[in-house]
């Protein structure tokens, strides 16, 4: 329905002017639609991360390491550990050294529940220091 400014109506009933009224709901609805989709679509941060070049770490005093096969079998330092001793091992390393660091070596086929399990009882146990050990790309 177009809005009368006062002037006469042509003779056949019809307005040559554009109603502007549903178009301004279009245009609301819209504004609406990407206001709720645009946060939704950018769910990534992105970063400038600095570059470099990682050095061998070089192990210190009180450093363990933790390897993981592929069977999920956890090793300290090569002697094989069932999961109940690993967990009394590492709180009572926390307790000697609560900076002690933790380092985790995972066969690459290792699935993700087993290193995952070893993070978990490192910080149950009061250890923050976690690190990953890879072999470097040739």
């Amino acid at each position: 329905m177009a809005f009368k400014n006062g002037l006469q109506t042509p003779p056949d009933g019809i307005l040559s002017e554009i109603n502007m009224t549903p178009l301004v709901d279009v245009m609301l609805v819209l504004l609406i639609v990407f206001m709720l989709t645009v946060p939704v679509l950018t769910h990534a941060v992105r970063l400038d991360l600095p570059r470099a070049s990682a050095a061998p770490a070089s192990p210190d005093a009180h450093t363990t390491t933790l390897s993981i096969d592929r069977a999920g079998q956890v090793y300290w330092d090569q002697t094989p550990l069932p999961q109940s001793v690993l967990s009394q091992r590492l709180s009572a390393l926390a307790r000697a050294h609560p900076d002690a660091e933790v380092r985790i070596r995972g066969d690459r086929r290792v699935e993700y529940q087993h290193v995952m399990t070893v993070m978990a009882l490192a910080q149950k146990s009061g250890l923050s220091r976690l690190s990953f050990l890879t072999e470097p790309d040739h």
